[in-house]
């Protein structure tokens, strides 16, 4: 990924790349033709509004696939649900024998698929973050620079030592049971 492949916000620089996959209700095949060019257009239009980049799509007969490039300030869920509400309430108002086919005014099933995309892989980014320089103290692999390792910081009473230090706890015996309230009668 080049330099300049990044998108960027007024204080961000950020590649958050998810592939999206929603189907309709009862799996009904009724995105054919000019419903389906329909769907694409309305996508392309709220996907404008929210700053959302189109990678690639799909709308199939009982489904649409996203791969989008989605700013860090907008969530996911309240994505989808503008997404998925929007879509359904003008198709269900433009075509009738939609209407006919969704009863209750829903067009798409409930829930969806989503999935994070990158160029690189969990082990790549966890090998980056262990090679750092001058990086010291194994906290469970979040580690501190500049802090000399297994050494509690100065000026905390709950640093815990390091963990080869620690005693193992022992999770087979169970803590004593608290006396009755009330005086036990």
């Amino acid at each position: 990924m080049l330099k300049s492949d990044y998108r960027r916000g007024p204080h961000t620089v950020y590649e958050v790349h998810l592939h999206i996959v929603w189907v309709t209700k009862y799996r009904r095949p009724v995105l054919a033709g000019v419903v389906g060019e329909r769907v694409r257009e309305l996508i392309r239009e709220l996907c404008a509004v929210e700053d959302v980049t189109i990678l690639k799509g799909h709308v199939a007969r009982d489904h649409v696939h996203l791969f989008v490039s989605i700013p860090p300030q907008v969530t996911i869920s309240r994505f989808l649900q503008r997404l998925k509400g929007k879509t359904s309430y003008k198709l269900l108002a433009e075509f009738m024998h939609l209407r006919k086919k969704f009863w209750g005014r829903h067009l798409w099933a409930r829930g969806y698929f989503v999935c994070s995309s990158g160029n690189v892989t969990d082990e790549v980014i966890a090998a980056y973050i262990e090679h750092q320089s001058e990086l010291t103290g194994t906290d469970d692999g979040f580690r501190v620079e500049g802090q000399a390792a297994d050494a509690p910081q100065p000026g905390r009473s709950d640093a815990l030592p390091p963990r080869s230090a620690r005693p193992e706890a022992d999770f087979q015996s169970a803590p004593p049971k608290p006396p009755p309230l009330g005086g036990g009668r």
